[in-house]
């Protein structure tokens, strides 16, 4: 009985030793899967934490873009408004009308273009002082007389 009792305590120094030194192994690879787990943990903070400044960066360029859209639509309708824009835009149709009826209507062009220069002397006059400066703010009635245009008996 004596061997078996030497044959346990070796068996059981020997399992202690091998469960001793599996522990120690299994323990590295622990450490090893927790500094890698460590290391990915790391790295998705790093990664989570770029993304956020990333997203904080996007969101402050798109609030100042959406300003500054604003800012120009604002700007857009001011010089839409702006004096004088309507002013140009009627002075362009009337000079279309003015084009078309030259060219369509054959006796239009030499009266026009009579009508256009005494216009624009009486305006070279109002600016270069001829005519009083109050007269220059004051619009007066136009001296034109109306043509009365009739058939001549062709009806």
């Amino acid at each position: 009985m004596n061997m078996f009792i030497y044959g346990l305590g070796t068996g059981l120094i020997i399992a202690a030793l091998v469960a001793f030194f599996f522990s120690m192994k299994i323990g590295k690879v622990n450490d090893e899967k927790n500094k890698e787990v460590q290391k990915y943990k790391n790295m998705l903070a790093d990664r989570m934490e770029l993304e956020a400044e990333g997203l904080k960066k996007v969101k402050e360029e798109n609030d100042e873009l959406r300003r500054a859209n604003e800012n120009l639509r604002v700007s857009l309708l001011a010089l839409r408004d702006k004096p004088g824009r309507k002013e140009m835009q009627r002075l362009q149709i009337l000079q279309k009308a003015a084009d078309r009826l030259t060219l369509n209507s054959p006796g239009f062009g030499p009266v026009w273009q009579a009508a256009l220069k005494e216009s624009e002397d009486e305006f070279q006059k109002v600016y270069s002082g001829f005519i009083p400066f109050i007269k220059r703010h004051i619009p007066r009635p136009t001296d034109a007389e109306v043509v009365d245009v009739q058939d001549n008996g062709n009806s």
